[in-house]
């Protein structure tokens, strides 16, 4: 029996897994966008809204060439463009020989001579070109008569500011996460990651958003096969808009009708190196103040930033309390029920007599009990989740007590299914990950089903096929109980439900399938 079910772990564990992708597409791509720059056609195009700003001139060269500089007000630094565009075209460039030579030949060729050394500008031939370089922040010069324009790259937008994360707190570790803005994202990698091997490759998905996003990883250690399936999910995308990471999540994960997470969701810098460093991909999103990583493991979503600031036995104690934690989340009420609807025998006789006492005017089962006050519990949180927060943490603490005794009084529920299910609305508190701890609140409804209708079991049925579940989950093609099933010995000792002392942690740990480095690192 042992052996059969350890041979249905490793088919399951080394299954190849389906290439998801979901395309969404409603409205088509414009085809003019490849044509040649046309100045008419994007006036046109753009005119027609209030912060598009065409500013037309004249450059008096060797012949005159009327010009115009598009813009989108509130996206550009006007003073960059004042000082270092402007000026230098209609002041300081007046008495250039050079400048007076120019024709409309070779107008864009010196202008991007005479610009190089102020901004980054480069040349461009084609309407799409024009159109995103101005929507995104840039400014355009058009030389009216030619189908060619130079991108001047003038983008001045205000930003939050690097500030402290708001749901991933720190003890002792750093006090910066990721805002708003990309670039800025972006930046906060290379400070932390100071090796030309760190890649950060730019796309745009949405038809209508353009929205850019970007593919980090460290080329010496990730496995390129996994950032090359990365790339091929979101070359796939078909949609109107990107609006944020998390629906850029919900497009490439493996299993969409798993309730547990395949992606990991974090907003801070120095996790996102943490997890470049042993062979992961991140994806960041413009607008999105934080970053998806992939692929991930079920280990990683019990893990947290502090247990890399901490010691190691300090780690491994709280570590412990975590698991203890998410397994009575997931198990307290279904053992609670089953023990008294089923296997009261498993009881001593004096706890058995005080549950029967305190259930006596009780009108309903264990497991009514129980659905009925998980209920109230989950009406609670999400009323909280909504308010504001010293309200919402008001109305969470104060209206659980108020309920519950009122509910105990009215003789509606039993003082031992308060106790019971606030200690597992607490136990699920510690687990770190939010989309982990929705999981396992899903997960815990029918598990207590099954125990009010067959007992331990209807739970053990229950577990059994979670297991299954567990075992056939990939993230892009990583399995999710690594390394677990399949068992990695190191990986396993280094960094799962124990976190090895740095000194004995030399090698990358063997959670996915890396690439030897060149700075020392080893597989």
């Amino acid at each position: 029996m042992a052996k059969r079910f350890f041979t249905m772990i490793k088919e399951l564990t080394q299954r190849p897994y389906r290439k998801r992708i979901r395309v969404v597409h409603k409205v088509p791509i414009d085809q003019e966008w490849d044509k040649p720059v046309s100045f008419a056609r994007i006036k046109e195009e753009l005119s027609k809204s209030s912060d598009i700003i065409f500013r037309d001139f004249i450059l008096r060269g060797k012949e005159d060439i009327p010009c115009s500089l598009g813009m989108v007000d509130g996206l550009v630094d006007k003073d960059l463009l004042d000082a270092y565009i402007l000026r230098v075209i209609m002041v300081e460039a007046v008495d250039d020989p050079v400048f007076q030579e120019m024709t409309l030949k070779n107008v864009n060729d010196r202008l991007l001579d005479l610009f190089t050394p102020a901004n980054e500008v480069k040349k461009i031939g084609r309407l799409g070109e024009a159109i995103d370089g101005m929507l995104s922040g840039d400014a355009v010069l058009f030389i009216k008569e030619s189908q060619e324009a130079l991108v001047i790259s003038a983008r001045g937008w205000s930003d939050r500011g690097v500030g402290v994360p708001q749901n991933e707190s720190s003890i002792r570790g750093p006090k910066e996460g990721f805002n708003e803005t990309l670039r800025t994202n972006t930046s906060l990698l290379r400070r932390k990651i100071k090796h030309p091997s760190l890649r950060l490759l730019s796309m745009k998905i949405g038809d209508l958003s353009k929205t850019d996003v970007v593919i980090a990883y460290v080329e010496t250690i990730a496995n390129m096969d996994v950032v090359g399936e990365v790339l091929k999910r979101l070359s796939r995308i078909r949609t109107d808009a990107v609006i944020s990471g998390d629906m850029l999540e919900e497009l490439i994960e493996d299993h969409p009708y798993s309730p547990f997470p395949q992606i990991s969701n974090t907003e801070r810098p120095d996790i996102v190196t943490a997890e470049l460093l042993e062979g992961r991909v991140a994806i960041m999103v413009d607008g999105t103040p934080s970053a998806l990583i992939v692929p991930v493991t079920l280990p990683m979503f019990m893990q947290v930033n502090d247990d890399y600031y901490q010691r190691a036995m300090i780690v491994i104690i709280v570590r412990t309390i975590r698991y203890w934690g998410a397994f009575i989340a997931l198990l307290a009420p279904s053992l609670y029920i089953a023990v008294t609807t089923f296997h009261q025998e498993l009881l001593p006789t004096s706890m058995l007599l005080s549950l029967a006492a305190s259930r006596e005017a009780v009108p309903f089962s264990a497991l009514g009990e129980a659905l009925l006050m998980l209920l109230a519990l989950e009406i609670l949180q999400e009323g909280g989740l909504r308010l504001p927060k010293p309200i919402g943490q008001t109305i969470g603490i104060v209206g659980a007590l108020i309920i519950g005794e009122a509910a105990v009084g009215a003789g509606l529920i039993s003082p031992i299914m308060v106790i019971v299910i606030g200690f597992t609305a607490v136990s699920s508190y510690t687990i770190p990950y939010y989309d982990l701890a929705i999981a396992i609140r899903l997960i815990r409804l029918p598990l207590m089903v099954l125990a009010g209708t067959m007992g331990f079991f209807g739970l053990a049925i229950g577990l059994y096929l979670c297991i299954i579940h567990l075992l056939g989950l990939r993230s892009f093609g990583t399995p999710y109980l690594s390394p677990i099933a399949p068992l990695r010995i190191r990986a396993f000792l280094q960094d799962t439900f124990v976190r090895a002392p740095w000194w004995a942690s030399r090698k990358i740990p063997d959670l996915v399938d890396v690439h030897d480095t060149k700075s020392g690192r080893k597989k």
